[in-house]
């Protein structure tokens, strides 16, 4: 009969072959392994959570001590020298910065100045991010930097 019984049910291999049974196991095991891996992970790094939680302040040291970084290295930017004329092009583009978001965006800031009628907006454009009151980020805006304007212009 060779795995059928006389009613026509499979048995054995020929029942594994019939209903997908090898690919059924592989995914099986491939589901189990992955888990036992994923879990030997966790374990693995769990020391370093338990550390994290037996000293909270470690925590607060780390995110310190990247703030003190960030403001001692734009404490110790040095300040372009402007000329009073620059200086007051800069405060016309801080009100027209103030009605934008976070992000600027150079063509919108350009269109704004040109719409407000100020003289040379691509070479005063230019003029903001060479002394860093304009900073680039990733996805290609610009942000405006607060203290180094204030530092410039005072």
């Amino acid at each position: 009969m060779n795995g059928v019984d006389a009613v026509g049910v499979l048995y054995g291999f020929e029942a594994i072959n019939a209903h997908n049974g090898w690919a059924i196991s592989v995914v099986g095991v491939t589901i189990v392994f992955t888990g036992l891996v994923t879990l030997s992970a966790l374990i693995s790094q769990l020391h370093k959570l338990v550390a994290l939680y037996d000293n909270p302040g470690k925590i607060k040291k780390l995110f310190t001590l990247k703030s003190k970084t960030a403001v001692k290295a734009t404490a110790d930017k040095p300040c372009m020298v402007l000329t009073e004329v620059q200086k007051q092009t800069c405060r016309q583009y801080n009100l027209l910065a103030q009605t934008m978001d976070d992000e600027i965006s150079l063509p919108k800031l350009l269109r704004m100045a040109e719409l407000s009628g100020l003289n040379e907006p691509h070479a005063n454009v230019n003029l903001l991010i060479e002394s860093g009151i304009l900073c680039a980020d990733e996805q290609g805006y610009f942000t405006w930097d607060e203290d180094i304007f204030i530092r410039t212009t005072s």
